[in-house]
């Protein structure tokens, strides 16, 4: 019945009636071919039906075959190739799979949230005072006071110290706990980050999940974060020095607490970021999509980030100097929007990281723009 059917369709675009009837011939049993023939004369006529009569050979044969026009092949092929391309082509940085990609990426997250942590509790510490209250200082740490004996000596290394003559002069050991707590609790919450780092890292390295080009990069970073800690030091050091003159209060190098933030920063942004680029592949340069994204994000990505660290680092310097002491107006710094004395220091440059009025207009009127 389906037969007959397609046969008059056939009748309907062909007027050879003759030569249908030697196709039906060989359809029945007949071994000469003018079914070939009859193919070729009708592609000549209607070359549209060429896919059709493929497909209406293999039912007449008893192929159990589902007609697919070529387009639709081609299309699907096409397709495919492309979806292969697209997954291919991602600049993979873990090797192992999503589930691996998934780990990795969770443990640099989690590593970035814990820089982020330091920064506030190196805020923490700085506002309660506690910076200089431990005057050694080891790379691997060591144990807190245990005994009464043992803060007692704490104790008398903080009195020589100019913080206590000039500034906590009379303050009792257990006031004394409580800043060496503080500072304590940050020294060794990052060194709980570089055990947090090491080991995953490790493990991820004998299983094979880390490729060459992120293992460069997460070395990089954890020899950042080593020398985080040095850089700490090289701070707290330079306020265990005697002040310049007996009316000046001790406190840390603007330029060295600049140097402990920037660092921070670095290696949280260099987390992130790495964290980002393991979760989500950057495509291949082919990509335009990706390429015009990219760019649109970058238009906007790069003020954004230089205002950001602009600020950033103005405020370690309005920290650095107690610059916010200066004025405690806004958006007027006194009774004027600029302040006449921007420019004392000689030379210029100086009044950009050692002038308490340069350094606070720099830090609040870069907030305001962020604010817009």
């Amino acid at each position: 019945m389906f037969q007959s059917r397609v046969f008059a369709s056939i009748l309907k675009r062909n007027k050879g009636a003759s030569i249908i009837n030697n196709a039906i011939t060989n359809l029945r049993g007949t071994k000469t071919t003018p079914f070939n023939h009859l193919r070729d004369i009708h592609q000549q006529q209607n070359p549209s039906s060429r896919s059709f009569l493929y497909g209406f050979k293999s039912l007449s044969k008893g192929h159990n075959c589902q007609y697919v026009p070529s387009s639709t092949r081609k299309m699907s092929t096409v397709a495919a190739s492309v979806g292969s391309e697209s997954k291919e082509g991602l600049r993979l940085l873990v090797n192992g799979g999503p589930k691996a990609q998934k780990m990795v990426g969770i443990w640099l997250f989690g590593s970035a949230a814990w820089v982020f942590s330091m920064v506030i509790l190196g805020g923490v510490t700085r506002l309660t005072r506690s910076g200089l209250s431990m005057t050694d200082w080891k790379f691997t740490g060591g144990l807190p006071p245990l005994s009464n004996e043992d803060w007692l000596i704490e104790f008398e290394k903080y009195k020589q110290s100019p913080e206590y003559k000039i500034v906590n002069k009379g303050m009792n050991v257990e006031d004394f706990k409580f800043i060496y707590w503080m500072e304590y609790a940050h020294r060794m919450w990052g060194r709980g980050l570089g055990i947090i780092f090491a080991l995953p890292f490790s493990l991820f390295l004998r299983k094979g999940y880390v490729t060459v080009r992120l293992g460069a990069k997460l070395c990089g970073l954890f020899a950042l974060g080593a020398g985080q800690g040095l850089i700490g030091w090289w701070m707290v050091k330079s306020g265990l020095e005697e002040p310049a003159s007996e009316y000046a209060q001790p406190r840390v190098s603007p330029y060295r607490l600049a140097a402990h933030l920037t660092s921070a920063f670095v290696i949280y942004s260099g987390l992130f970021w790495t964290a980002l680029s393991v979760v989500m592949p950057e495509p291949p340069a082919e990509s335009l999509a990706w390429v015009r994204g990219a760019a649109k994000v970058k238009r906007l990505a790069l003020p954004v980030s230089l205002i950001v660290g602009v600020t950033a680092v103005s405020g370690a310097f309005v920290a650095g100097n107690d610059a916010g002491h200066a004025f405690n107006t806004f958006p007027k710094m006194g009774d004027t929007w600029i302040p006449d004395d921007i420019f004392d220091l000689k030379p210029v440059i100086r009044n950009f990281f050692e002038n308490t009025s340069t350094v606070q207009v720099i830090c609040l009127y870069n907030l305001s723009i962020l604010e817009l």
